[in-house]
């Protein structure tokens, strides 16, 4: 489970390392999430998509994930993402 995070948007993959292959994805910039993310902060947008990133990974079987937080702090955004996938009941 990789995360990227810019000034405004946040994203994450579910990736294969074997195969090398992304079985999921799940960015604020989703249309089943895009209009629920305007105009909230951007802890709660990311909570969404740790949500959808959750149910994503486990429509595609995934239930145990390593989280690789792409070298930021584990705090506020990425913190709260990994918080909401784990809700989703993805195991770290």
């Amino acid at each position: 489970m990789a995360v990227f995070r810019s000034n405004n948007h946040i994203s994450v993959q579910i990736i294969d390392d074997q195969a090398g292959h992304t079985l999921a994805a799940a960015s604020d910039m989703d249309v089943e999430i895009r209009s629920e993310c305007q105009g909230k902060p951007k802890t709660e947008v990311a909570k969404l998509v740790g949500t959808l990133a959750a149910n994503r990974s486990k429509t595609a079987g995934v239930n145990q994930v390593v989280f690789d937080r792409g070298g930021y702090a584990y705090h506020g955004r990425v913190q709260a993402l990994a918080d909401a996938a784990r809700e989703g009941g993805l195991t770290f």
